[in-house]
């Protein structure tokens, strides 16, 4: 059973969504026909005065399915279903029979599109519950209405907000903004949607926008008010976007166009972007990596099976520094007793206070009561003792980046240990192979790599070593869950996967920079690429110091198979020569006047001096992109990554890879591995080695193979 279909005494039909073998109710091939079929045997009946849509399921309809809209990709086809889709709604407003949508939980996307059809919408009192049109975050728009009925409903300024970030609102605030009409008791949801049809119902049959001299509300698209918004929302989402999105211009367009005519005309206009969107390349990357990548590593898809599912009481985290104290924050956040151990008490003290603030801050903005703040304080014990790590069900090692250090702190935390606990490093770069050297139980040895501020950060960074067993990777798998963190998992190397590759995007810019361009042209071109900042501000963040102190040591590792390059001599310049460690002593690329915004350093392009032919901007975009998937390319090809989605969903996470692209295979596949491989080929021979495309790659375009499904 897909769709419920009752009538009662007094005449009002309930129509249930009760979709079998899917956790929520979705729009598909199968449950609109059934919808349909519902809605007209509702509206032929004469005996039926009005219909109440609900659902059987603990949320309302989670709108369309996603695997669906991945694997449309004939423009036709997808019309006929649009079209179908906004006949079925229209249908529902003019059908002369009062519709109330019973919002019982989650209403998203699709879902509230056939909500906004509906002459009422009727919440319950449900906190869990999130409702709105979130299909920008997955680089579409609202396909059934939303970018027509919600501007009509809510006039412009309150719709294009709604509609251009993707806001899930709680019920409450969405009965604040003009959602829903009513929130009520989740108890007495139906009795109050049944109270509503037979006593009021037949007076609001009509829709708004379908009565004569109907207005927006607030303004026209053609006034003052609605050029303001129009003018203004351009040049913001130009601003933030740099055309990467075109979900976001889409809505726009669909918004201003479809709202100056009719909503029958305005359906067609919502149709046609919607299909441009839906069949090209940005929604599918982003449905694919945003959507089912995250999706499966929050379920733990590639967790081994056959190990019990761990649970956590108490973590021990080495070193209060910020890494150890985020560690710390996240752990006692859901409720974990942690041990925070550095090697002065006033340091343990201090990495305490960090979780102390942050939890200050919510008590200040009233999300916390001072009770729940001071009950998530009392976990955290701060120690110089390693005998307080008796009982830990973990450890986890956040030290300096140096071997002697983490071998000591290790030996002194398993001498405390039960045999089963799971020892953990979070190093970003050092071979957890190597640092499982110092372990008595290297079985139970694995790199669990956090990502600054860990507060804030979603991703880890799972890391396995030579011996580490199944049993040890599915229970720091479980761990990293419990936190409330997403994890990808993946095989040892020097700097693994998410430091290796970040680093090449640092890299490829101080390499631009020692080659002479221009440093303002150096970090826009990364901020029009969608990163989150240039590659020297993000050295600055990172520190150059450490940067170069990463360098000296590998080179050190390495021996005579080091090969020094153009970023060595910019580091070392910048620390050694110029005392420029980065942000954190307020100069590095950047100067970081206090109460000032940061600005290049005046001096960068006299040090650096500036080639007397400057690249194009599309030239620097397409190597601080291009770099970041070759070397990704080769971590699939030596079996540090398991699969492409890790390596998509760790960038995206991890570093802030632009979403539009899917990821740095995603980006592969939207090239074209042929023209990607030739692109790059010609940039090997042109800037360096460091371009040329790896065998895998090679032999896939050979093939005419990608990376996921067309």
């Amino acid at each position: 059973m897909t769709i419920d279909y009752k009538v009662d005494a007094e005449g009002i039909a309930t129509i249930t969504w009760a979709m079998q073998d899917v956790p929520m109710n979705v729009l598909n091939e199968q449950s609109i026909p059934a919808f349909s079929e519902a809605v007209r045997k509702a509206v032929a009946d004469a005996a039926v005065k009005g219909v109440i849509i609900a659902s059987a399921k603990p949320d309302f309809i989670a709108g369309a399915d996603l695997n669906m809209m991945l694997a449309i990709t004939e423009v036709q086809g997808l019309m006929d279903f649009v079209a179908r889709l906004h006949t079925l709604l229209r249908g529902i407003e003019k059908s002369g029979k009062p519709f109330v949508a019973a919002l019982n939980g989650t209403t998203l996307g699709g879902g509230y599109e056939v909500a906004l059809a509906c002459h009422r919408r009727i919440a319950a009192d449900n906190p869990k519950a999130q409702i709105g049109l979130p299909e920008v975050a997955i680089g579409l728009l609202p396909g059934g209405g939303g970018t027509q009925r919600l501007p009509r409903l809510i006039g412009l300024r309150g719709a294009l907000p709604l509609l251009l970030e993707g806001k899930k609102l709680p019920p409450e605030k969405a009965l604040e903004v003009g959602l829903v009409d009513e929130v009520v008791p989740a108890d007495q949801l139906l009795a109050r949607a049944r109270q509503w049809l037979l006593a009021e119902g037949v007076k609001h049959v009509v829709k708004p926008w379908d009565q004569k001299g109907f207005k927006l509300p607030g303004g026209a698209v053609q006034s003052p008010a609605g050029y303001e918004t129009f003018t203004a929302g351009n040049a913001m989402l130009r601003a933030k976007t740099f055309g990467n999105y075109p979900a976001p211009e889409a809505i726009l367009s669909a918004v201003y166009n479809g709202c100056q005519v009719d909503i029958d005309t305005g359906c067609k206009v919502e149709g046609r972007e919607f299909v441009k969107l839906a069949t090209g390349k940005v929604s599918k990357n982003m449905i694919r990596s945003l959507f089912f990548g995250i999706g499966d590593a929050n379920k733990l898809a590639s967790r081994p099976k056959d190990v019990p599912k761990a649970s956590y009481r108490k973590v021990g985290v080495l070193g209060a520094g910020m890494m150890g104290a985020g560690i710390a924050y996240a752990c006692a956040e859901v409720g974990m007793q942690v041990v925070l151990l550095d090697s002065s008490l006033e340091a343990a003290n201090k990495g305490k206070g960090y979780s102390e603030a942050l939890w200050g801050k919510r008590v200040a903005a009233k999300r916390m009561g001072e009770a729940e703040r001071d009950a998530k304080l009392a976990l955290i014990q701060p120690t110089t003792d390693f005998a307080a790590l008796d009982g830990c069900d973990i450890v986890i090692e956040a030290v300096f980046e140096d071997r002697a250090i983490k071998a000591n702190v290790t030996r002194k935390a398993e001498a405390q240990l039960a045999p089963g606990a799971v020892f953990a490093s979070n190093t970003s770069t050092l071979p957890i192979t190597g640092l499982a050297e110092a372990s008595a139980r290297p079985a139970n040895f694995i790199g669990l790599h956090f990502f600054s501020p860990v507060d804030k950060m979603p991703l880890v960074e799972i890391i396995r070593g030579k011996a580490t067993s199944d049993e040890c990777l599915a229970r720091a798998m479980d761990f990293v869950k419990a936190i409330r963190k997403t994890p990808i998992v993946v095989n040892d190397s020097r700097g693994f996967y998410t430091s290796r590759v970040f680093s090449t995007y640092v890299g490829e810019g101080l390499a631009l920079l020692a080659e002479g361009v221009a440093p303002a042209l150096i970090e826009n071109a990364g901020r029009m690429c969608g990163m989150p900042v240039g590659p020297l501000a993000l050295a600055d963040e990172v520190s150059l110091e450490l940067m170069a102190r990463i360098r000296k040591q590998t080179a050190a590792d390495l021996g005579a198979a080091y090969q020094r390059s153009a970023i060595d001599d910019v580091c070392d310049r910048m620390v050694d020569k110029l005392g420029r460690l980065g942000k954190k002593i307020g100069k590095g690329f950047y100067d970081y006047p206090q109460g000032a915004p940061k600005h290049l350093w005046s001096s960068l392009a006299q040090e650096f001096a500036l080639a007397a032919t400057q690249p194009s901007v599309d030239d620097v975009k397409q190597r601080l992109m291009f770099i970041q998937s070759v070397e990704t390319a080769r971590c699939l090809e030596e079996k540090v990554l398991l699969a492409p989605v890790d390596a998509d969903v760790g960038a995206i996470l991890g570093w802030g890879f632009p979403p539009c692209l899917g990821g740095p295979i995603g980006q592969i596949d939207s090239v074209g591995v042929a023209e990607f491989v030739q692109t790059c080929e010609a940039l090997a021979q042109r800037v360096g080695p460091r371009f040329a495309p790896p065998q895998l790659l090679r032999d896939m375009a050979q093939r005419d193979a990608a990376f996921y499904p067309r």
